[in-house]
């Protein structure tokens, strides 16, 4: 087995997953049902693909020596109301403006490497980009 997670249902409409050592909570929004006390599941998927693109943009950085202050993400979802799901997702990779343009396809091809998007469907399309402020 290459991970075994543990759920367990504590109260509500909560959700927990035991993944050792750790508990991720997991809760619906009041409008949802719940009491809003903690990111809803689907939201976590999202977030782990966030982080994972973050992680490895990261680690290019650190492994080039460059700094990686300043340096954010975001990620936006664009709906598809044919096929009622998520149909683009958007990361921007946010550099500081003196950051050197040389690195610029480097550090969208570290976000793609993330093992998150690479277990994707290929229908959800990820775009990753690089956005100076």
């Amino acid at each position: 087995t290459f991970m075994s997670i543990e759920v367990k249902f504590p109260g509500g409409v909560k959700v927990d997953a035991h993944i050792e050592p750790f508990v991720i909570s997991t809760d619906q929004s009041v409008r949802g049902g719940g009491e809003g006390s903690a990111p809803a599941p689907f939201t976590l998927f999202l977030a782990s693909l966030a982080t994972c693109a973050g992680y490895y943009v990261k680690a290019f950085c650190d492994s080039r020596g460059l700094f990686s202050e300043g340096i954010s993400l975001t990620m936006d979802t664009e709906y598809d109301p044919v096929n009622k799901m998520i149909g683009k997702i958007i990361i921007k990779i946010i550099v500081p403006m003196d950051f050197p343009e040389k690195y610029d396809n480097a550090l969208i091809n570290a976000a793609n490497v993330c093992a998150v998007k690479q277990h994707l469907s290929e229908q959800i399309k990820v775009e990753t980009t690089v956005v100076r402020k």
